[in-house]
């Protein structure tokens, strides 16, 4: 149980992040007029900036992944 916590910790991370980032970007920036598709609600914002954070994580996680199993045989 303790592996599948760590394995998936990176990506949830990445996730939160990129939510909490979107949801900053359209409160700090975004498009006060209406007519940007991504930045003009707040919750279209959020999504987008948690996709690119779950993205950004699972692809850092595999990273690891592959970077732990060459080490592995290495050794071995």
């Amino acid at each position: 149980m303790r592996k599948i916590n760590k394995k998936y910790l990176i990506t949830a991370g990445f996730t939160a992040a990129g939510l909490l980032g979107g949801y900053l970007y359209w409160h700090f920036i975004g498009c006060s007029s209406g007519s940007c598709a991504i930045t003009s609600n707040w919750h279209t914002s959020t999504l987008i900036g948690g996709l690119m954070g779950y993205l950004i994580g699972d692809t850092l996680n595999d990273f690891l992944k592959k970077r732990e199993k060459k080490e592995k045989e290495a050794e071995g």
